[in-house]
């Protein structure tokens, strides 16, 4: 309706439509229905999430500890292997005695029992460097298995990150595109994962 000169012009209004209310009641439907859905895919790679953490952990402790057992293996056989050459050090000063016995021998003339000492102090300097060489030698063949033995646990470890890795990877994937199929291929990956972590952590 219109009205006189210095008056409001009111014009008819038409039906409002509270277009922010149905928008926000939309909204809330759609984080309902996927709500529950991203929830769970959050909950999984928490879960994967922590498990790849403790094997990364194991993986990374095992393969140091090997390494270090190897170098400690190095190193015995290197003083396995000194022990040895001092052995035949002694072998070859024994037979120089034995050698100088003969002629002494060869010529008629007693021995002297200087040269049978000798050679007697040899030859038990010889039973205890070759046991210190072999105890050596037993040291370090522990040590090498052992180590061998933490590797094996490490592959397992590393097996199981990788594979809680792609998991959670693809749960990430799943919850971009709000495929379930995405994600039980990631529940697939991530539960054949922890029999590894499981067999690697407690054999």
């Amino acid at each position: 309706m219109l009205y006189e000169e210095g008056m409001e012009v009111l014009m008819p209004e038409g039906p409002e439509i509270e277009t922010d209310k149905l928008h926000e009641a939309i909204q809330e439907e759609m984080e309902k229905e996927g709500g529950n859905f991203l929830k769970r895919i959050a909950l999984s790679t928490a879960i994967l999430a922590a498990f790849a953490a403790i094997a990364a952990l194991k993986a990374g402790a095992t393969v140091n500890e090997a390494l270090l057992l190897k170098t400690e293996s190095t190193r015995l056989q290197a003083q396995a292997s000194d022990q040895w050459a001092y052995y035949q050090a002694k072998g070859l000063k024994a037979a120089v005695q034995e050698a100088t016995a003969a002629s002494w021998e060869a010529a008629g003339k007693p021995i002297p029992e200087k040269l049978h000492a000798q050679s007697r102090r040899y030859a038990e300097e010889q039973a205890e460097i070759k046991k210190s060489a072999e105890e050596k030698e037993k040291e370090r063949d522990e040590k090498s298995a052992e180590a061998d033995h933490l590797l094996h646990h490490h592959h397992l470890f590393a097996n199981a990150v990788a594979l809680f890795q792609v998991s959670i990877a693809l749960g990430a994937l799943a919850a971009l595109t709000r495929s379930r199929a995405v994600w039980w291929g990631s529940m697939v990956l991530g539960l054949s994962g922890i029999p590894l972590f499981i067999l690697a952590f407690f054999a």
